[in-house]
């Protein structure tokens, strides 16, 4: 593809995710110069074995050098995971890799993704960009939400003339509103961005601790349940609701919700937790410029019938599937880490005020490229 003198080279993308759902990791190629996205390439999903998906489990709220063990079992998951997924495509230019989130504390010690970028490039022979949060965090940023300036992107190529809210539904809930008529992401009022409160991940837990299940599936357990509104009251209690953003969670940052429904039967609490996901989306609105011209819903809790018909009843805008507008929900996480990586490779801002408080526009991002064959 021909460009401008002056423009950003358009690169092809793998960009890889591996959430804190511990389902697999997901691997997709975007077509993007870091400003425009131009195509959306191929992608994969790699499921982790029970095995694995344990052994990640037990690292998770692990810090550098706390159990070296754990920690060395689960990069060793996640190096051969991605190796044996990413080596699968063909003609990219540059690699995005986030690793997986042990831990993140952002008032605290910070964030960290388990996962070694340039033992990577190695191993797939690319240049591998990785570390997206460290600067940011430098910088008194929060590190997260990550994925902001692609749903800032996606809106423009969209042709979006109204403010739009993107909801990533997976471990934790990520809300992003967007005004796309303002053409950098960094521009003050383009983009707020924060973490709602714990979505998938409490009902995972309760699946896998009471039914040996990995999900609910359909939502067909919730289905059958009745919401205790003591306990969603409890819930809603939570001064990090009213706290203004910018703000971000850990996976188990709300880790008492499965105490609020231990008494309750298992399709009640699978209801009542399915209605906390639902209304910490709710209260999150409420801190929004404006109300969006619609709501855009990503990540696996999208296709949890029960969590998104309590939000199309709660929510004063449209609620729908961010299929509804041509992409795939699937992997919209691992795009924007490609859409990341092209725009620390071109030297772009990646966070802003608006999306992780840090105190300026900073690209974080860290380039490994391997002993042969790296990207000039």
């Amino acid at each position: 593809m021909s460009k401008r003198r002056g423009e950003p080279r358009m690169l092809r993308v793998l960009g890889a995710m591996s959430g804190t759902s511990l389902d697999g990791i997901d691997a997709a190629v975007l077509e993007t110069d870091g400003t425009r996205i131009a195509a959306f390439g191929p992608s994969a999903f790699r499921p982790y074995s029970a095995a694995e998906r344990e052994t990640l489990r037990a690292a998770l709220g692990l810090w550098p050098g706390e159990d070296p063990a754990r920690l060395s079992a689960a990069e060793k998951v996640l190096r051969i995971a991605h190796a044996e997924l990413l080596s699968g495509f063909e003609g990219i230019d540059l690699v995005g890799f986030h690793g997986l989130t042990l831990a993140h504390e952002p008032r605290g010690r910070g964030s960290f993704q388990a996962g070694n970028g340039a033992d990577l490039a190695e191993a797939l022979g690319l240049p591998v960009v990785w570390d997206f949060r460290s600067a940011d965090m430098r910088l008194g940023g929060e590190g997260a939400p990550l994925t902001s300036f692609y749903q800032h992107a996606l809106a423009r190529h969209l042709e979006m003339e109204r403010p739009v809210a993107f909801l990533n539904f997976g471990g934790i809930g990520t809300l992003t509103w967007v005004d796309p008529t303002l053409a950098a992401p960094e521009t003050p009022g383009a983009l707020l961005s924060f973490d709602t409160g714990p979505a998938t991940a409490p009902i995972d837990d309760l699946m896998l601790s009471r039914r040996g299940l990995p999900y609910d599936r359909d939502g067909a357990l919730a289905a059958g349940g009745r919401v205790a509104e003591g306990a969603l009251e409890l819930f809603l209690d939570d001064p990090y609701f009213s706290r203004l953003p910018p703000k971000s969670l850990d996976r188990n940052g709300f880790a008492t919700m499965i105490g609020l429904v231990r008494e309750l039967a298992d399709a009640d609490a699978a209801a009542t937790l399915t209605a906390m996901s639902a209304s910490a989306v709710m209260r999150g609105m409420e801190h929004l410029p404006t109300t969006p011209d619609r709501l855009l819903v990503s990540g696996g809790g999208r296709l949890n019938p029960v969590l998104m018909e309590m939000l199309s009843v709660a929510l004063d805008c449209p609620v729908g599937l961010v299929e509804h507008a041509g992409l795939d929900g699937d992997m919209l996480d691992a795009q924007a880490v490609a859409f990341l990586a092209a725009r620390v490779f071109h030297g772009l801002p990646t966070s802003c005020a608006g999306t992780t408080g840090v105190s300026m526009a900073v690209g974080g991002g860290e380039i490994s490229r391997p002993t042969l064959g790296a990207l000039a």
